[in-house]
């Protein structure tokens, strides 16, 4: 029986023994037996009594060796997912606004979060020595720019990048402790894995591990939880509730003790009802239904806090779950579970030792998902077990436990190298005033380590194997800060304006402590640095075409006692077709026109004003057309009444005076017309529209006035 292979699943209740043999590509159980620890030597899969469980190892190894009969010597086991320590950290790297430009930097940093992962978790354990911890995984959350959170720091530019991590741990005290107790079974450790590897292994080929799935093991006291994603396991997890919440939820809903509670539990699921007595005697059937509503708020707080831990550990809800353990079989808890993750129902499933592919099918198989893990154990531990592996860091002995490929940059990590020392400081800054504004200009980044494995350069990211030497070497510091102007305010070009349709060039100059300086000055510590291109409308006028715009300011009068602008004694600017004021700045090709003022008129105030100074009138006179004409209003500049072409001046104190229009009467026309009487001679007669009328008749626009004589000289 030398194919045969010695499995134990040392759970918190009981510890299951099981043979499997290999048989060709796939593996046959020939016997398995269960043993309940006698009290709570176990507790959330961390031995606490090794003696304890080491005689319950012992009579599970000795009731299989008799009942198999064969000499059991070795024994596969598994470190339960509940002793992985899960924790978040964050680690940042200043920028001075020079990007990251490649991966091996961001790796760097990502490590450097882990490793203050590792220090968080040994100081909460009360444990100073955080090598004491193995990484066994660990994925990012998030990565941060200025705070700002980013989907890529190559090529990003700011002040600061950082990134938060989620790595998962091993205490190196949990192997320990497994060792001890097998020890005192009399047996030795075979092979080791993860429970939660040994489930993944056998449910999910590495085949299917491309897909984003996550595999819950819902034992008694906790729910061990592992993701697979990317063709890896890629993040592990647990949350203290599972099967005994609701045991205790029976218990106390239906007045039993917790060993009749879980059997009543298990023969409902199985059953369909069970008749039970409470601890007053008293009778009663519990259907299957009925316990289902009973229990619903339990199961859906066991379903979200199941929920919780996978969206904290993938960010997203995966693509389908897995349930395996005996607490899985929780009613309602699959459609719960995926009403938490909003998963269809058909994507959350219980998976049974029947769902193990490479298992031959026989009568012996334990049927149903408390014995997925054992199973798992057996065939992950021969096929993949988990090797200690030694390698050199800088001549310094490191042991670590080969739960995944190995890296550079976990070796670092366990040898208690400083991440952040290895990468060359930053050089020095230079601080300096520019416009009014204090700028820092960092110096050269530090380089990055040189690492050699075996003499040959690597990186953090390259794989390592037991035996291996790894050499690491600081990165040199950076270099000072060496800027020049041009390359601290940029190109600079000259900018055209074209005033009046004219092109102008505009120059910048630089000025350092007072003094001109060309563009490729160094700059240096302290340095106060001015700049300035004309940028106003203003500057520019007074700057390049020597043009004061003063005259650009309103033409104010006062017309009783209002103050008046008029716009023909002002100075308008035009920047590209719309009136601008001079403080308006310029760009590049912008068209500028100005207008200059004139001294303005009477007329032209009235005209902004909307004031008509005179009413006229039309009419026709002995076939003749004839204006009349009436003062509306005087204008008046001290005792001096002003005319429609009288010059207003700047700041003139005027008065303006309404005149009240009154009708014109016929009369009126005789101001306006010239009567030769040596032509005419005895009695006339006045007419309006051909109709005879008198010289105080009221006349009006359009009409037609008429004077006839009785006689008329013809000579």
């Amino acid at each position: 029986m030398s194919d045969v292979v010695f499995a134990l699943d040392i759970g918190t209740r009981s510890v299951t023994g099981l043979l499997l043999e290999k048989q060709q590509d796939k593996f046959a159980v020939i016997d398995y037996y269960i043993k309940e620890h006698t009290e709570r030597s176990m507790r959330d899969g961390q031995i606490h009594n090794v003696l304890a469980v080491s005689e319950v190892i012992k009579h599970v190894k000795d009731k299989l060796e008799k009942q198999s009969e064969t000499v059991l010597k070795r024994a596969c086991v598994a470190a339960a997912g509940r002793s992985l320590k899960t924790v978040v950290a964050a680690a940042a790297i200043p920028l001075h606004q020079q990007p990251i430009t490649n991966n091996e930097k961001i790796k760097h940093l990502e490590l450097s979060a882990v490793q203050a992962a590792q220090i968080n978790l040994a100081s909460r354990e009360n444990n100073n020595d955080y090598t004491n911890y193995y990484c066994v995984g660990y994925s990012v959350l998030q990565y941060t720019l200025d705070n700002d959170q980013i989907g890529s720091l190559i090529d990003q530019s700011g002040d600061e990048a950082s990134v938060e991590i989620i790595a998962t741990f091993l205490p190196k005290v949990v192997v320990e402790s497994l060792l001890a107790a097998l020890t005192r079974a009399d047996l030795e450790m075979e092979a080791l894995t993860l429970e939660p590897i040994a489930a993944i292994h056998v449910l999910i080929p590495e085949s299917m591990r491309r897909l984003n799935v996550a595999l819950v093991d819902v034992g008694a006291g906790t729910s061990d939880i592992a993701i697979t994603d990317k063709g890896t396991v890629a993040a592990y997890g647990m949350v203290p509730v599972a099967g005994d919440e609701i045991t205790e939820a029976i218990s106390d809903l239906y007045l039993l003790d917790f060993p009749q509670a879980e059997e009543t539990k298990r023969r409902i699921v199985n059953d369909g009802e069970e008749t039970v007595a409470d601890i007053l005697g008293f009778e009663s059937v519990i259907t299957y239904d009925t316990l289902v509503q009973d229990i619903s708020d339990h199961v859906n707080k066991l379903a979200a806090a199941i929920a919780d831990e996978i969206m904290q550990l993938n960010a997203k809800p995966p693509r389908a779950v897995m349930l395996v353990g005996g607490g899985s079989l929780t009613p309602n808890l699959t459609k719960s579970l995926a009403h938490k993750l909003d998963l269809p129902e058909n994507r959350v499933a219980v998976r049974g030792s029947d769902a193990i592919q490479n298992l031959i099918k026989n009568e012996l198989i334990p049927q149903g998902p408390d014995f997925v893990t054992p199973i798992g154990i057996a065939i992950a531990a021969k096929q993949n077990p988990v090797h200690y592996v030694s390698v050199r860091v800088n001549e310094q002995m490191v042991r670590l436990f080969e739960m995944k490929q190995l890296t550079v940059g976990d070796c670092l990590i366990q040898a208690g190298t400083d991440l952040n020392k290895l990468y060359g400081k930053p050089g020095m800054a230079v601080i300096v005033k520019v416009n009014d504004q204090d700028i820092t200009l960092p110096g050269s980044f530090g380089e990055a380590p040189v690492i050699y494995v075996n003499n040959k350069k690597a990186h953090l990211e390259n794989l390592v194997h037991s035996g291996d030497e790894i050499q690491v070497i600081r990165g040199k510091d950076g270099a000072a800060s060496s800027v020049t102007l041009e390359e601290l305010i940029g190109e600079a070009p000259a900018m055209t304006v074209f005033y009046n349709n004219k092109p102008y060039q505009l120059h910048a100059s630089f000025y350092v402590n007072g003094q001109l300086k060309t563009k490729d000055y160094v700059i240096k510590d302290n340095d106060i640095i001015v700049w300035k291109q004309s940028h106003t409308i203003k500057e520019f006028l007074f700057t390049t075409v020597t043009e004061n715009i003063t005259s650009a300011k309103p033409f104010t009068v006062l017309v009783n006692n209002r103050k008046l602008s008029i716009d023909k004694g002002e100075t308008h600017i035009y920047l590209n077709g719309e009136k601008v004021s001079a403080d308006n700045n310029l760009k590049h090709n912008d068209k500028l026109n100005v207008t200059s003022a004139s001294a303005p008129a009477v007329s032209d105030l009235l005209h902004q004003l909307d004031k008509k100074s005179t009413s006229i009138m039309k009419v026709t006179f002995n076939g003749q057309p004839v204006e009349l004409k009436q003062k509306l209003l005087v204008l008046t500049r001290g005792n001096e009444e002003l005319e429609l072409d009288s010059i207003l001046k700047l700041n003139d104190e005027l008065v303006m005076k309404e005149v009240k229009a009154i009708p014109f009467i016929f009369q009126d026309i005789f101001r306006y017309v010239e009567i030769d009487l040596s032509r005419v001679s005895g009695n006339f007669k006045l007419y309006k529209n051909n109709e005879e009328t008198s010289f105080d008749e009221e006349i009006n626009t359009g009409d037609v006035l008429e004077i006839r004589w009785d006689r008329e000289n013809n000579t």
